[in-house]
């Protein structure tokens, strides 16, 4: 790589990472650099690489021996612990991208370019062979909200006059700015997975997790929420308007939310209650009720449930619900009316590849496997596991002592319970070696 060597961190990143055999070791999403008293230019000092899994490692620029318009090349040694960013540290895309700064060259000034927003960061290697961040692609201020501007990205339809200056005519970029709007943020990270997602979320300070909340609809954070340790969860919730908290709660899955609800003070935990529906906050109270290691404190109260004389082809169309999750897909159960829980006498199960082997006319109550026991709302946590474990399932139905279902324990709802408390959190310290 020569002296010249110029590249902008928009293009950079998403570019694949390859070691110096060939095989492919993840893909750029940003770039780390540091801001020092000793000279203008922000020094670069590596590179955040999504590896195989969606984990994000960090890539020191020592270990990066060439960066073209196609590829980066690394010596092949990466260390695979998750990225965490430190204080004195700053991520372009999703940090400085957006940023409002002020040019001080007067053509900038001619230009109506005093005042603008950053929209591209160019880095460069020195004869030395460090890189450092020498130049800001910069657009026009506009009256639109950061939101808008966030918008026009993914729609690519910008407007403004733009430039491209050195990167000690800009001030604001550091410390004096305020910091990137959270849509921004979403912006950069929008394809990421949800469990992803609220790694991201985790690793972020407290005020800066509060803002990130704020950006989300309700659907997203409550999805969100449920990937999260219990700890960020908590200081979410608290720090949402009462109203949307019991809203965010009411878009979350039954045992997550009453999780949540059991992790807050009770009289927090009331109110959250009286303010969400009736028919929501009911079977959240029914779970509140439970011992936490039981079937009754583990089960989702939003099985898929059927009357016997419902077709397969309905069956088929109720798993087939994309917001249904995979472990509750796999199961449907039958009972008598009333179909919501708890229902009238459970009559047994079926199992998804039997749906697929009979008639779409044929009703559900002909095929029933009335061999599986259901587990009584007061099975423990061994219980279940051993059940799931012998008959290689990934759910199972919740009664009560009348035989009307409660609802069912999925294999997720099992892991969270029997992994370590802070398994979200664990740090993975491989090194690897092609």
């Amino acid at each position: 790589m020569s002296a010249s060597t110029r590249v902008f961190v928009a293009r950079l990143t998403g570019l694949s990472v390859f070691d110096p055999l060939g095989d492919q070791v993840g893909r750029v999403r940003d770039v780390v650099v540091m801001f020092t008293r000793a000279r203008p230019e922000p020094r670069v000092i590596g590179l955040v690489v999504e590896v195989p899994g969606r984990r994000r490692v960090f890539v020191p620029m020592t270990r990066v021996t060439s960066i073209d318009a196609g590829a980066v090349i690394t010596t092949g040694l990466v260390n695979m612990r998750r990225f965490e960013q430190r204080t004195n540290e700053t991520l372009v895309a999703a940090e400085l991208f957006d940023r409002t700064v002020t040019v001080t060259t007067p053509e900038a000034e001619e230009a109506g370019l005093a005042r603008a927003i950053v929209e591209d960061i160019a880095i460069e290697q020195s004869a030395r062979r460090d890189w450092y961040a020498v130049k800001v692609f910069v657009r026009q201020l506009t009256g639109v909200s950061s939101a808008s501007r966030a918008m026009s990205r993914l729609t690519r339809r910008r407007s403004g006059k733009t430039m491209l200056v050195d990167i000690h005519d800009v001030v604001g970029l550091h410390e004096e700015a305020p910091a990137q709007s959270a849509e921004r943020l979403l912006e950069t990270y929008e394809d990421l997975k949800v469990a992803d997602l609220a790694e991201v979320i985790h690793d972020l300070n407290p005020k800066r997790r509060a803002e990130v909340a704020a950006a989300l609809d309700d659907d997203r954070l409550a999805d969100i929420l449920e990937e999260l340790p219990e700890d960020d969860q908590v200081e979410i919730i608290a720090g949402l308007a009462t109203e949307r908290a019991a809203d965010v709660l009411e878009a979350m899955e039954p045992d997550d939310a009453a999780d949540l609800l059991a992790d807050l003070p009770p009289e927090q935990a009331e109110q959250l209650l009286q303010l969400m529906e009736p028919d929501e906050a009911a079977p959240l109270r029914r779970l509140l009720s439970y011992d936490e290691n039981t079937a009754g404190g583990m089960m989702t109260t939003e099985p898929v449930i059927l009357a016997p004389e419902a077709t397969i082809a309905e069956a088929l169309a109720m798993v087939r619900r994309e917001e249904l999750a995979p472990a509750l897909a796999t199961m449907v159960y039958v009972c008598r009316p009333p179909l919501e829980v708890p229902t009238g006498r459970y009559l047994g199960l079926v199992h998804i590849q039997r749906l697929l082997r009979d008639p779409p006319h044929a009703p559900v109550g002909s095929i029933i496997d009335k061999e599986m026991d259901p587990l009584p709302a007061h099975a423990s946590l061994e219980i279940i596991t051993r059940t799931l474990a012998t008959y290689n399932l990934v759910s199972m139905p919740v009664v009560d002592e009348d035989g009307r279902l409660l609802g069912a324990v999925t294999v997720d709802d099992v892991l969270d319970h029997i992994l370590p408390e802070d398994w979200r959190e664990e740090r993975h310290e491989l090194e690897v070696n092609p």
